[in-house]
């Protein structure tokens, strides 16, 4: 008996002794972002930025590899399969984590169970942008064009029931106007058909508003934010007009369910630090972009349930019915 009880507890203690040892050795490898939109997304673009500066402060490449499709369904289901080892995490939006799960009559996975939020990287706003010969030059301009005009103004969104879609129809019921979502599966050939004249407007990110602006490409309309932005002091906030109006995209980082608490937290600080970097941090702003912080570990799921609430309340009252 004693020699079992002595088994037993050698046992034990090498078990505790070789967790620590495992986590400790992390990481060793390559690391991959999944991303579930296209290059040159908002998204890709924050994600890149995250992944180079993790690169130098984990000493093993952090890659991002895009899995656009299906409205964030094909690279959302990659990473939710994905071993929680570690060397896989989801660059996630808040339309992957909290608005698909009631726009989607089901999901080949639940978002809010099967991953972990690690770390909030960035928020942003959105920009409806005009092509230049559009005759309304700021948002009320719009909205008394579109109220004389039901039906004939096009905007280029990633569809009804994504999240600049939602924009749309929220701005629709607000001010009782019909403005047609023509939807695109990839929003770069809504901002090319925009800028040729094919569609009216574009509703986009505002890190991708950034070049079309500076050459004149596209006309800013109007902003998503509560405020207006820094680079577009002249352009209005849509909640000037109706107060209270705030659609802010964000991202933050996920891992899959049942990725080590240590990993997590050390993922956690380092996402942390490198945002604080001062070069990043001046990039990342430049291209339109908002810091929280990470926040801790409890923080960032708080944060997550808290919109996962909101966001429900939102899509009803919009009227999306799920698909």
């Amino acid at each position: 008996m004693r020699l079992i009880l002595r088994g037993i507890v050698l046992a034990i203690l090498m078990a505790a002794a070789v967790a620590p040892a495992s986590a400790q050795k992390w990481p060793d490898r390559t690391i991959r972002f999944v991303v579930s939109q296209s290059a040159g997304n908002a998204t890709d673009i924050i994600a890149r930025v995250v992944a180079d500066q993790l690169t130098h402060r984990l000493g093993q490449p952090v890659v991002v590899e895009n899995r656009p499709g299906g409205g964030n369904v094909i690279g959302t289901q990659v990473a939710a399969r994905s071993a929680p080892d570690g060397y896989t995490f989801f660059l996630a939006t808040a339309a992957a984590l909290v608005t698909d799960p009631y726009t989607f009559k089901s999901l080949p996975y639940d978002p809010m169970k099967d991953f972990v939020p690690v770390a909030r990287v960035a928020e942003v706003p959105f920009v409806i942008l005009a092509n230049p010969a559009f005759p309304a030059k700021d948002f009320k301009q719009l909205i008394e064009l579109a109220k004389k005009q039901p039906g004939k103004i096009t905007i280029a969104t990633d569809g009804l029931r994504r999240f600049s879609g939602m924009i749309v129809s929220w701005i629709n019921k607000l001010a009782g106007v019909d403005i047609l979502q023509i939807p695109y599966t990839a929003q770069r050939t809504g901002v090319t058909d925009t800028v040729s004249g094919q569609v009216n407007l574009v509703i986009v990110a505002a890190p991708v508003a950034q070049s079309l602006v500076a050459g004149k490409k596209l006309h800013p309309i109007a902003v998503t934010s509560t405020a207006r932005l820094k680079d577009y002091p002249s352009v209005p906030a849509i909640a000037e007009t109706y107060p209270g109006f705030d659609f802010t995209g964000w991202q933050l980082l996920a891992a899959p369910t049942g990725t080590p608490t240590d990993i997590l937290t050390r993922m956690n600080k380092e996402v942390d630090a490198a945002l604080h970097d001062p070069a990043v941090l001046a990039k990342v702003r430049k291209m339109g972009f908002d810091i929280p912080g990470a926040g801790s570990l409890k923080q960032v799921q708080d944060y997550v349930n808290n919109q996962y609430a909101t966001w429900g309340k939102v899509v009803r009252e919009i009227g999306v019915k799920p698909e």
